[in-house]
């Protein structure tokens, strides 16, 4: 049923808690915005940065911007490798690749990033493309995201339903739902409670475990 399976990556694949966490911890702190502590900016992972800057700070775009500048000054040199897969993600990978299918990354985190980290941890070679946003700032909504993945793999309209975006957070649902294909959330990741469920999920998978059973039936 599904051919084009489409990965978030933080939260989905790996766990970027403390990585994320502290180089936000890092910008807040030398901006002057207080060091509060880590476990209460979780709400930073998953979602564009400069969103989240923007409510967490309740400061118009051009702070927001220049926080996420301030926050890449840690997180470009120790933070994206202060992370880890999670357990069953690259047994998973490699059963689905083994199965077929066409896999890719879709993520709001910068790409150059984003295959630094899937190379690090061996997972690189498991995805046909990652796509991620761009430094200046662009392409970091999830539907204009899922859209270069298609524009990247020659996915036509008429192939969209073969497309399955699998992710932790809203903006994976809501950014599917707007690109017009299926979602399946997880909730190993960073959700708050009904958050996926609220979104309009078409499937919910509680473990990697399951996520991979429902993958490979799929």
């Amino acid at each position: 049923m599904y051919q084009y399976l489409l990965f978030d990556l933080d939260g989905t694949l790996t766990d970027p808690k403390e990585g994320i966490t502290k180089s936000v911890q890092y910008a807040l702190k030398k901006e002057g915005y207080g060091e509060p502590p880590l476990d209460s900016l979780l709400s930073f992972i998953g979602p564009p940065l400069y969103q989240e800057f923007s409510r967490y700070c309740g400061v118009g775009e051009e702070e927001a911007k220049h926080l996420v500048e301030v926050y890449r000054e840690r997180f470009s040199t120790i933070g994206l490798f202060e992370n880890r897969v999670f357990e069953g993600i690259q047994p998973m990978l490699k059963a689905l690749k083994d199965a077929g299918k066409t896999l890719a990354v879709a993520t709001s985190k910068p790409e150059v990033y984003s295959v630094q980290i899937l190379e690090k941890f061996g997972l690189a070679p498991y995805f046909d493309e990652i796509v991620g946003s761009r430094l200046d700032g662009s392409l970091t909504v999830k539907c204009e995201v899922i859209q270069e993945v298609f524009r990247r793999l020659s996915v036509s309209p008429e192939q969209k339903s073969q497309c399955l975006m699998i992710g932790d957070r809203k903006h994976d649902i809501i950014g599917a739902k707007t690109c017009g294909i299926d979602s399946a959330g997880v909730l190993f990741g960073y959700s708050v409670e009904n958050e996926l469920s609220d979104a309009g999920a078409d499937y919910i998978l509680p473990t990697v475990e399951a996520l991979a059973g429902f993958l490979l039936r799929m």
